[in-house]
């Protein structure tokens, strides 16, 4: 790569930057707008009866403010993130590459958003029951500070929702030729076991809970194996018709 290539390369890139970083304001604006109407929404939620919020410092409620501002951009910025790095490479890759690379942007973003939603629907409301029921038993008063809240809520969001980009990353794994069916069906075995463990972390330690949360990554998995056969099948046939 000469040293006019590289400037090319490192301007691209200077504008992609760029743009997700405007991005990321924009959407931080709208975070810091919509904060308290989103904080407010959570707090009224009845699936686990009402909680009161306490502070213990005077910079708690702001930092949960800026926190669930910035979470807000994140969220939103992902996708834009996505893109910009599949129009960075959209150049060396050759036409069906690229349009096979692009559905995998919207696809991605909605398994995090279905991740998110399970996690705080389901499991989250689950873990906070039985912790409650741990702290009455031994007769403990509760107050709850909302600092403390929010970030139980986001240990146990975040990692769910990142497990749901499973099948994305078989997929994409598969169609870089790095995954064959082979090979994934002899790391089965330790896949079960790795999300096996992630379950039993983040859900209550009781067999109903663990299996509420256990079962539905299997079953991801399962279904990430399925599409990422079905999409090596689908390579291979491809090459068999243009060879």
């Amino acid at each position: 790569m000469g040293q006019e290539d590289l400037i090319l390369h490192l301007t691209e890139v200077r504008k992609r930057l760029i743009i997700v970083f405007a991005w990321f304001l924009v959407m931080l604006c709208a975070g810091l707008y919509l904060s308290s109407d989103i904080l407010l929404y959570l707090k009224t939620q009845p699936m686990i009866g009402e909680i009161k919020w306490n502070v213990f410092s005077f910079t708690d409620g702001l930092m949960i403010y800026m926190k669930c501002a910035f979470l807000f951009a994140l969220l939103f910025t992902v996708p834009v993130m996505l893109y910009q790095l599949w129009a960075f490479v959209r150049p060396g890759l050759t036409e069906a590459e690229s349009k096979s690379a692009l559905p995998y942007i919207p696809v991605a973003f909605a398994l995090f958003i279905i991740g998110v939603a399970f996690s705080y629907w389901v499991v989250f409301p689950m873990m906070v029951r039985f912790m409650m029921r741990m702290n009455q038993t031994i007769g403990a008063v509760e107050t709850y500070g909302i600092d403390r809240y929010f970030g139980f809520l986001f240990q146990i969001v975040f990692p769910m929702a990142i497990a749901f980009e499973l099948p994305v990353i078989l997929l994409f794994l598969t169609k870089i030729g790095l995954l064959t069916p082979e090979r994934l069906k002899m790391s089965r075995k330790y896949a079960y076991i790795a999300l096996t463990i992630t379950g039993s972390c983040i859900s209550p330690p009781d067999m109903v809970s663990h299996l509420s949360v256990t079962v539905p990554l299997l079953l991801l998995f399962e279904i990430s194996a399925l599409a990422s056969n079905w999409q090596w099948r689908a390579m291979r046939q491809g090459r068999l018709e243009n060879s």
